[in-house]
Protein backbone atom coordinates (compact mmCIF):
# COMPACT_ATOMS: atom_id res chain seq x y z
CA UNK A 1 0.00 0.00 0.00
CA UNK A 2 1.20 3.51 -0.87
CA UNK A 3 -0.09 6.43 1.18
CA UNK A 4 -1.27 9.10 -1.31
CA UNK A 5 -3.29 11.73 0.57
CA UNK A 6 -4.77 14.68 -1.24
CA UNK A 7 -7.87 13.45 -3.03
CA UNK A 8 -8.95 12.44 0.47
CA UNK A 9 -6.94 12.58 3.67
CA UNK A 10 -6.60 8.79 3.85
CA UNK A 11 -6.24 7.95 0.16
CA UNK A 12 -3.97 5.02 -0.66
CA UNK A 13 -2.80 3.39 -3.87
CA UNK A 14 -1.94 -0.29 -4.22
CA UNK A 15 1.38 -1.52 -5.59
CA UNK A 16 1.51 -4.85 -7.40
CA UNK A 17 5.26 -5.00 -8.01
CA UNK A 18 5.07 -8.48 -9.53
CA UNK A 19 2.71 -7.03 -12.18
CA UNK A 20 4.65 -3.76 -12.63
CA UNK A 21 1.39 -1.98 -11.78
CA UNK A 22 -0.05 0.54 -9.33
CA UNK A 23 -3.78 0.77 -8.76
CA UNK A 24 -3.76 4.53 -8.31
CA UNK A 25 -7.45 5.08 -7.69
CA UNK A 26 -8.16 8.80 -7.65
CA UNK A 27 -4.59 9.79 -6.75
CA UNK A 28 -4.06 10.17 -10.50
CA UNK A 29 -6.65 9.78 -13.25
CA UNK A 30 -6.55 9.72 -17.06
CA UNK A 31 -10.04 11.17 -17.39
CA UNK A 32 -11.24 13.85 -15.02
CA UNK A 33 -15.00 13.25 -14.82
CA UNK A 34 -15.61 16.81 -13.62
CA UNK A 35 -13.92 18.48 -16.59
CA UNK A 36 -14.06 15.67 -19.19
CA UNK A 37 -10.32 16.28 -19.58
CA UNK A 38 -8.06 13.43 -20.71
CA UNK A 39 -4.46 12.78 -19.76
CA UNK A 40 -2.74 11.87 -16.52
CA UNK A 41 -3.76 14.42 -13.87
CA UNK A 42 -5.11 14.82 -10.38
CA UNK A 43 -8.89 15.09 -10.01
CA UNK A 44 -10.44 18.57 -10.19
CA UNK A 45 -10.29 20.66 -7.06
CA UNK A 46 -14.05 20.33 -6.61
CA UNK A 47 -13.48 16.66 -5.71
CA UNK A 48 -10.05 16.88 -4.07
CA UNK A 49 -9.58 17.70 -0.41
CA UNK A 50 -6.10 19.22 -0.90
CA UNK A 51 -4.75 19.66 -4.43
CA UNK A 52 -1.25 20.70 -3.29
CA UNK A 53 -0.98 17.58 -1.15
CA UNK A 54 -2.35 15.47 -4.01
CA UNK A 55 0.47 16.72 -6.24
CA UNK A 56 3.06 16.07 -3.51
CA UNK A 57 1.74 12.53 -3.10
CA UNK A 58 2.61 11.78 -6.70
CA UNK A 59 6.23 11.36 -5.54
CA UNK A 60 5.20 8.11 -3.89
CA UNK A 61 3.70 6.84 -7.15
CA UNK A 62 6.71 7.93 -9.22
CA UNK A 63 9.08 6.21 -6.80
CA UNK A 64 7.56 2.84 -7.68
CA UNK A 65 8.91 3.04 -11.23
CA UNK A 66 6.04 0.91 -12.52
CA UNK A 67 5.05 0.81 -16.17
CA UNK A 68 1.26 0.62 -15.69
CA UNK A 69 -1.09 2.75 -13.62
CA UNK A 70 -4.75 1.84 -13.17
CA UNK A 71 -6.59 5.09 -12.42
CA UNK A 72 -9.93 5.53 -10.71
CA UNK A 73 -11.25 7.21 -13.87
CA UNK A 74 -10.12 6.75 -17.45
CA UNK A 75 -8.04 4.26 -19.36
CA UNK A 76 -5.02 2.45 -17.96
CA UNK A 77 -1.72 4.31 -18.37
CA UNK A 78 1.04 2.16 -19.87
CA UNK A 79 3.77 4.80 -20.35
CA UNK A 80 5.28 4.57 -16.87
CA UNK A 81 4.74 6.22 -13.52
CA UNK A 82 7.31 8.96 -14.18
CA UNK A 83 5.53 10.09 -17.35
CA UNK A 84 2.13 10.05 -15.64
CA UNK A 85 3.42 12.13 -12.74
CA UNK A 86 5.13 14.58 -15.12
CA UNK A 87 1.84 14.98 -17.00
CA UNK A 88 -0.15 15.53 -13.79
CA UNK A 89 2.34 18.13 -12.55
CA UNK A 90 2.32 19.95 -15.91
CA UNK A 91 -1.48 20.14 -15.82
CA UNK A 92 -1.42 21.08 -12.14
CA UNK A 93 -4.40 21.71 -9.85
CA UNK A 94 -7.65 22.86 -11.38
Amino acid sequence: MIFTPGHTSGHCALLFADRDTVVAGDAIVTLDPYKAARGAQIVAGAATANSDLALQSLDAIASTGVRTLLPGHGEPWHSGADAAVASARAIGPT
